[in-house]
């Protein structure tokens, strides 16, 4: 890999994109992503407004920063419909439709608009831009990288599509309210220190393959984390997944101008996705092979970082379970030393960090009316790949069959689509649980058509067809009640799915409190 001092674009013929005075309004502004955009457009002098389904204290802080959000999405209405209000741009969340009221408003009156993808996009032009892509991984390794950056006085602007409470206590400099929220932290204009000092703020970003909206951006530094099937519905086979990756992978500064693109050495289809590529070209992965190898040892959980030139560079000590969070920090780390962070910060910052909301996040310890309690964990899980390394690393870490527990899994499929292209992945993954409770597919964006072609109940049945105590539950108020009868001591309850199913957790504790 070059020195940090080679990462030099033409910046001459970059123009940031000017938002000073610009009304914008943004739709589905709640969002992890979305609210933090809104920050950073109004840090750069957009004047932002925004609506959402409902109030929330995503919201809440929005407005506490004086971001007004209207929760009425039913009419065809944007500011200056019916008022002497401006409305110069509309930015829309992944989630919002062609048809929603107040997107075909911004089409009737001819005002430009964007996705949350391609707004981002834009936003990295004429910046340091450093993007965070793959199947797995993205929200720990892109918050990961940022306290790292904050750390070591780089301070970055970076927009995680997850909570990490740890980021509002990174060292950024802005004093205003609006610098920080949980998955948002604002940076510089400029970088203070280190090797690129006066080069263009970086600005850090998870960069989602789903509805290949990655392709709206424009990094200097990226790295691909893993390529594997998912958001078949999108795709339709894993060859399209592989190409969309390596669309996104050519997208990355020429190596002549500094660009770095970091890929896994395994599990990321490298050859495919890299061919082309003008970028420099560094892998990483638990390989002696590898440009950058990484060693973790389980036991004491630490992890290390050797260079190209096979010299221990860093060492750190993970708080975070599971092999796989040591690869998302070695990631993490990589790119922090490629943009000059000091080995001795990388370390530190590291050995503190404390995880983001629900990714194998503990959320309480659950006392039991006949004795004894029951550890209670939160994950995001919903790729089979995902579900199984949160599984063994929990399983691992906590050990509860030493004491004659079990590890009880709660998981809420994601999206019909995806449970039936992976309907055999899944019923693998589940192999380290010992009880596997799963409450409805959650529905989010499938068709009727597809909602109908497969159920909970048929994952239940495949679960049990290898072996695995598995059940199928609804509501959730009924599985917190399945709990209360099977919780027995030194047993480790795991909420798993992207979808609300967290509720069941935090309810599940809750009746501690009020028994």
């Amino acid at each position: 890999m070059p020195p940090a001092t080679t990462l030099a674009h033409d910046w001459s013929n970059q123009q940031a994109w000017n938002l000073k005075g610009r009304y914008v309004y943004m739709i589905g502004i709640g969002g992890c992503g979305m609210s933090g955009l809104a920050r950073m457009l109004r840090a750069r002098g957009a004047i932002v407004r925004g609506s959402d389904m409902s109030q929330s204290e995503a919201t809440d802080a929005l407005a506490d920063d004086g971001i007004s959000v209207d929760f009425d999405q039913s009419r065809q209405w944007l500011p200056g419909t019916d008022s002497t209000d401006r409305c110069d741009l509309v930015v829309c969340s992944a989630a919002i439709k062609p048809d929603h009221p107040q997107l075909l408003e911004a089409v009737r009156r001819g005002i430009e608009h964007l996705t949350y993808a391609e707004a981002l996009g834009r936003c990295m032009i004429g910046r340091t831009g450093v993007a965070i892509a793959g199947t797995h991984g993205k929200s720990t390794t892109t918050s990961m990288l940022s306290c790292i950056l904050s750390d070591a006085g780089l301070a970055s602007t970076a927009i995680v599509g997850a909570t990490c409470a740890q980021l509002a206590g990174t060292k950024a400099p802005a004093p205003a309210s609006s610098a920080h929220s949980p998955g948002f932290v604002l940076g510089q204009e400029s970088l203070p220190v280190g090797p690129l000092s006066g080069r263009p703020g970086i600005l850090l970003a998870e960069a989602c393959e789903f509805n290949r909206s990655f392709h709206n951006y424009h990094p200097s530094v990226a790295c691909i984390t893993s390529v594997e099937a998912d958001h078949l519905d999108i795709y339709g086979s894993l060859d399209a997944v592989v190409e969309s990756f390596q669309h996104f992978a050519r997208l990355v500064a020429p190596e002549r101008d500094g660009g770095l693109l970091l890929i896994a050495h395994d599990n990321a289809h490298r050859r495919e996705v890299t061919a082309g590529v003008a970028a420099r070209v560094a892998t990483i992965g638990f390989s002696p092979d590898a440009d950058w190898s990484v060693r973790y040892d389980r036991a004491s959980r630490t992890a290390s970082l050797v260079s190209p030139e096979q010299k221990v560079v860093l060492e750190w000590t993970m708080l975070m379970p599971g092999e796989h969070n040591a690869m998302n920090a070695a990631f993490a780390a990589t790119l922090a030393l490629h943009l000059g962070a000091a080995p001795e910060s990388i370390s530190r910052s590291l050995s503190a960090f404390r995880g983001v909301d629900r990714r194998a996040q503990l959320l309480g310890t659950r006392p039991l009316p006949t004795g004894g309690s029951v550890r209670v964990y939160d994950d995001y899980g919903h790729h089979p790949t995902e579900c199984d390394a949160t599984l063994r690393a929990i399983r691992h870490f906590e050990q509860p069959q030493k004491n004659g527990g079990r590890l009880i899994c709660i998981f809420q499929p994601h999206q019909h689509s995806r449970t039936r292209h992976l309907m055999q992945e899944f019923a693998v993954a589940f192999s380290e649980a010992d009880v596997v409770i799963v409450p409805h597919i959650y529905f989010v964006r499938d068709s009727q058509e597809e909602k109908s072609k497969v159920t909970a109940g048929d994952l239940v049945d495949e679960l049990r067809k290898r072996g695995v105590f598995a059940m199928h539950l609804y509501p959730f108020e009924a599985i917190v009640e399945q709990l209360e009868v099977i919780c027995r001591p030194n047993d480790v309850v795991l909420v798993m799915g992207a979808g609300p199913v967290y509720q069941i957790g935090q309810q599940f504790l809750a009746r501690a409190s009020n028994a």
